[in-house]
C-alpha cells in the first residue's frame, strides 16, 4: 500500500468523493465568440456576417456551408436556422486604432493579446470584446453599442441613415433570453413571408387568365356588340333609302340627286357640257365603226 518510509498519507489521496463540475472560464468563452466563427471555428476576418440570433460567421464559411449537399453534413444548433445566405446580414465594422494586429510578427514570435477588440463602436468608442452589450442593424448592418442606442435615441442609422424599428434591432452574442426572444421574432417574420407569398400567387394567376377590358383594350362582348350595332344601323339606313324611292315614285330604280353618292348612273344621261362628256368612253364620237376598227385589235382602241 505504500507508506514506507513514515509518509502520513492524506484523506483526499485514500477517499475518492465526486468530481467537480469543471466550471467554464468567463474570459475564454468571451474571445471564442467575439473573436472565432461560430461555424468554423477559425478567426473572425471580413467580411464578417452574423445571423438573425445574433452569432458571428465567416462569410466565406457560409457560402461553403449552403454549397455542401453531402448527406454526411453536421447540421447543428449554430447552423439549422440558416437556410439561405439572404438569412445573414454583412457586418459594417469599424476598426479599432489601437488594435495592432498581426503588425510586427514577420518571424512568428510575437503573442497576440486577444484582450484588445480590432473593432469598437463608431458613436461611443467602445471596444468590442464581450464586456459591453453590442447590437447590430437588420437592415443595414451597422454595428452599435447598446448604449449608444439608448443613449442617443432616433429612428435612423447614426452611420448610413437608414430608417429602422425596434424589431430591427439584433443583440450580438446574448444571453439565453435574448437568443430566445431573437428565435420568436425570426419565426413570426418568416411566417408573414410565407403567408405574403402564398397570398400573391393566386392575385397573379387571375390576372393572366382573366384579363381586364379597358377602354383601350375593349374584352370580346364589347366588341360583338358594336359589330351588332353597326349592322343595325346599316339595315337601317337601307330601308330608309327604298322608302324614299317608293314615295318618289321612280319606278326605273334611278336615284334622286339626294341619293347621287350611293346609285351609280351613266355620264351621257347628266346634264354636263358635251365638251365634258367627250371625254369618256360612253361618248359617241369615241365609237368607231367596223369597217374602222381593226382585226386584231381586241378592244376599243383610241389611236386614229
Amino acid at each position: 500500500m505504500g507508506c514506507d518510509g513514515g509518509t502520513i498519507p492524506k484523506r483526499h489521496e485514500l477517499v475518492k468523493g465526486p468530481k467537480k463540475v469543471e466550471k467554464v472560464d468567463k474570459n475564454a468563452e468571451l474571445v471564442a465568440q467575439w473573436n472565432y466563427c461560430t461555424l468554423s471555428q477559425e478567426i473572425l476576418r471580413r467580411p464578417i456576417v452574423a445571423c438573425e440570433l445574433g452569432r458571428l460567421y465567416n462569410k466565406d464559411a457560409v457560402i461553403e456551408f449552403l454549397l455542401d449537399k453531402s448527406p454526411e453534413k453536421a447540421l447543428g444548433q449554430a447552423t439549422s436556422h440558416i437556410k439561405s445566405i439572404k438569412n445573414v446580414t454583412e457586418l459594417k465594422l469599424s476598426d479599432n486604432p489601437a488594435w495592432e494586429g498581426d503588425k510586427g510578427s514577420t518571424k512568428g514570435d510575437k503573442f497576440d493579446d486577444l484582450q484588445r477588440a480590432r473593432f469598437i463602436c463608431p458613436v461611443v468608442g467602445l471596444e468590442i470584446n464581450g464586456r459591453h452589450r453590442f447590437c447590430f442593424l437588420r437592415g443595414c448592418g451597422c454595428v452599435f453599442s447598446e448604449r449608444a442606442l439608448k443613449e442617443i435615441k432616433a429612428e435612423v442609422c447614426h452611420t448610413c441613415g437608414a430608417a429602422f424599428q425596434e424589431d430591427d434591432v439584433i443583440v450580438l452574442n446574448g444571453s439565453k433570453e435574448d437568443v430566445e426572444i431573437l428565435r420568436k421574432r425570426m419565426e413570426t417574420r418568416r411566417l408573414k413571408m410565407k403567408t405574403g407569398k402564398k397570398s400573391k400567387k393566386p392575385k397573379a394567376t387571375e390576372s393572366v387568365s382573366q384579363p381586364h377590358a379597358t377602354e383601350e383594350s375593349p374584352g370580346p362582348s364589347k366588341l360583338k356588340s358594336e359589330k351588332d350595332e353597326v349592322n343595325i344601323n346599316s339595315e337601317k339606313k337601307y330601308d330608309i333609302s327604298n322608302k324614299n324611292t317608293a314615295a318618289t315614285g321612280n319606278p326605273s330604280g334611278k336615284a334622286s340627286k339626294s341619293s347621287s353618292g350611293c346609285s351609280k348612273r351613266s355620264i351621257a344621261d347628266s346634264d354636263e357640257s358635251e365638251a365634258y362628256k367627250s371625254i369618256f368612253t360612253t361618248h359617241s364620237s369615241a365609237k368607231r365603226s367596223k369597217e374602222e376598227s381593226s382585226n386584231w385589235v381586241t378592244h376599243t382602241s383610241y389611236c386614229f
